[in-house]
């Protein structure tokens, strides 16, 4: 078992989670059930995922979550992109947003293959 606190995917993902909130709070209100509730589970979906494989009993079963994550990220990063060329609330944060994204998708993938690299 780790400590997910201790890692810096883990902190990004938690930045992650917040800019989406911030970000989506300016969208329509017809979007509260859609792409605001979309984009929160997401992004939400990318800490918990880190948070849970560190509780598992092997770095194989770690790994399949940050595989978890990292489709998350991919999700996330896609609507992100919609609300941006749909012009829902403000580009500014949407585009901060996905290189967020993009950033923790690489340290996901390289703590991944460090993991797999440990056997």
């Amino acid at each position: 078992m780790r400590n997910p606190y201790k890692l810096r995917l883990t902190e990004t993902a938690f930045g992650i989670a917040e800019l989406t909130y911030r970000a989506t709070a300016d969208f329509p209100s017809d979007e509260r059930f859609g792409l605001v509730s979309q984009m929160r589970r997401a992004s939400v979906s990318i800490g918990s995922n880190i948070a849970e494989g560190c509780g598992r009993n092997s770095d194989r079963q770690l790994v399949n979550f940050l595989q978890y994550s990292s489709g998350s990220a991919s999700e996330l990063d896609f609507q992100a992109r919609l609300a941006a060329r749909l012009k829902m609330g403000r580009p500014e944060p949407l585009f901060e947003l996905c290189e967020m994204v993009e950033l923790e998708r690489k340290m996901l993938a390289r703590y991944a293959r460090h993991l797999a690299a440990e056997k």
